[in-house]
C-alpha cells in the first residue's frame, strides 16, 4: 500500500497533489477535528435550547425544561401554563427539528457535490433538483391544492428533474460531469421560465402572493408529520453519502485515478447524485427553496477540518444545522412580520461566499487545471 501510495504521489499533477496533502495533511488537522465535532454538537444542544426561549411568547429555560421533561416522566404538578406548553409543543419545536434537519441535510450534500465535481461553486442546485421541484410547488398552488398534494406535486418534479439531466447527459451509455453540469443548467432554466409563466397565469390577489411567499423558503408551519417526511428524504440520504466519503476523496483526485485505484466512479456518482437530489427535493417540497447554505456551509467546514470527506461530511452537517436555526430564529423575531428564511440565507450567503472565494483564489487553493 505505501508503494502505491507513493507511485500515486509520483505521478500526480500539482492541483490532485493539494488535495491529498489535504486530505492526509498530518496529526495536528486530525486532533483538531476530533475536538471540533464535539464542541459544535454542543454548539447545536445550546442553539436548540435558546431557540425554544425565544419568540413572541417568551419563556424561560426552566420551564421549557420542565415541559419537555413532562414528557418523558410526568410531574405530578405542572409548573407552567398550558399556552407554554402549546407554544413549545407544537410550534417552535417542530420547526427548530425542520431547520435542524434542512440545514444538515443541504450542507451534507453541498459539500459531497463540491467534492464529486471538484468545485467550490456547486451546490445540490446545480443538477436542476432545486428548480423542478420549485415549478412543481409553483404548479400545485396554480391548481388550487395544498398540503401534502403540494408537497407531492414538489418532490415528485424535483426527482424527475433528476432524471431529465441524466437523459439529456448521457450519450452511448456514457455520462460526463461537464456534461451533467450543462444538462443541469438546462433543465434549471427551464424550469425557471416554466415558473415565471405559472406565476404571469396565477390570479394576482391570492396565488401569486403564495407562490411568491413559498418560493421565498418558509418552516413557520411546519407540524411533526413534515418533519417525519424530511427526515425520510434527508436521513437515509446522508447516511449513503457519509457512506461513500472514501470515494469521494478518491474521485476528489480525479475520475482516472479514482479507476485506477479500483472505484466504481459512475456507480459512485450516480448514487451520490440521487442522494443529494433526494435531500434538495424534500427540503423545497417541505420548506420552499432555501439558497446558499449547501454552498457557503462546506468551505467553513473545510476551513475548521480540511479537504478529508470523512471529516467535512458530518462537520458540514453540524455547522448547517447550527446555521439555518440561527437564521430562523432571525427570521421569526426580527420583525413583526416572519422575515422568508431564503432571504436572510442570501443576504448572509452572497458577502460570506464572496470573502471566501476572495480568499481561496489569493492562496491558489481552487485552480482550473
Amino acid at each position: 500500500m505505501k508503494l502505491k501510495a507513493m507511485r500515486l504521489r509520483a505521478n500526480m499533477p500539482s492541483s490532485s497533489s493539494k488535495v491529498l496533502a489535504s486530505v492526509k495533511d498530518g496529526s495536528g488537522r486530525k486532533l483538531a477535528s476530533v475536538s471540533v465535532l464535539p464542541v459544535l454538537v454542543a454548539l447545536l444542544v445550546a442553539v436548540v435550547l435558546y431557540s425554544v426561549t425565544i419568540g413572541r411568547y417568551d419563556l424561560s429555560v426552566r420551564d421549557v425544561g420542565y415541559i419537555l421533561i413532562d414528557n418523558v416522566h410526568p410531574l405530578v404538578v405542572p409548573y407552567w401554563d398550558p399556552v407554554q406548553e402549546v407554544v413549545v409543543e407544537q410550534v417552535r419545536l417542530p420547526r427548530i427539528m425542520a431547520a435542524v434537519i434542512i440545514g444538515f441535510g443541504l450542507s451534507v450534500s453541498g459539500a459531497a457535490l463540491q467534492g464529486l465535481f471538484r468545485n467550490p461553486l456547486v451546490d445540490p442546485g446545480i443538477i436542476g433538483v432545486t428548480s423542478g421541484a420549485g415549478f412543481g410547488g409553483t404548479l400545485a398552488i396554480l391548481l388550487g391544492w395544498q398540503g401534502y398534494a403540494l408537497l407531492t406535486m414538489a418532490f415528485l418534479f424535483g426527482i424527475g428533474s433528476v432524471f431529465l439531466v441524466k437523459l439529456l447527459s448521457t450519450v452511448r451509455g456514457r455520462t460526463s460531469m461537464l456534461t451533467l453540469v450543462l444538462a443541469g443548467v438546462v433543465i434549471s432554466a427551464f424550469f425557471s421560465a416554466a415558473i415565471s409563466i405559472a406565476k404571469l397565469l396565477a390570479d394576482p390577489f391570492q396565488k401569486l402572493p403564495a407562490i411568491t411567499y413559498w418560493l421565498m423558503g418558509s418552516i413557520a408551519s411546519t407540524n411533526y408529520l413534515d418533519v417525519l417526511l424530511l427526515a425520510v428524504a434527508v436521513g437515509p440520504s446522508a447516511i449513503a453519502i457519509y457512506l461513500l466519503r472514501f470515494q469521494i476523496n478518491i474521485l476528489s483526485l480525479g475520475e482516472e485515478k479514482a479507476r485506477a485505484l479500483g472505484t466504481k466512479v459512475v456507480l459512485v456518482q450516480w448514487i451520490i447524485l440521487i442522494a443529494s437530489a433526494l435531500i434538495s427535493a424534500g427540503v423545497v417540497a417541505s420548506s420552499g427553496i432555501i439558497g446558499w447554505v449547501g454552498l457557503v456551509v462546506p468551505h467553513i467546514a473545510r476551513a475548521f477540518v480540511g479537504a478529508d470527506h470523512r471529516r467535512i461530511l458530518p462537520v458540514a452537517g453540524v455547522i448547517g444545522a447550527i446555521y439555518l436555526l440561527l437564521v430562523d430564529d432571525l427570521a421569526r423575531t426580527v420583525t413583526t412580520a416572519e422575515i422568508p428564511l431564503g432571504i436572510i440565507t442570501a443576504l448572509i450567503g452572497v458577502p460570506v461566499f464572496a470573502v471566501i472565494l476572495r480568499r481561496l483564489h489569493a492562496k491558489g487553493g481552487w485552480s482550473s487545471d
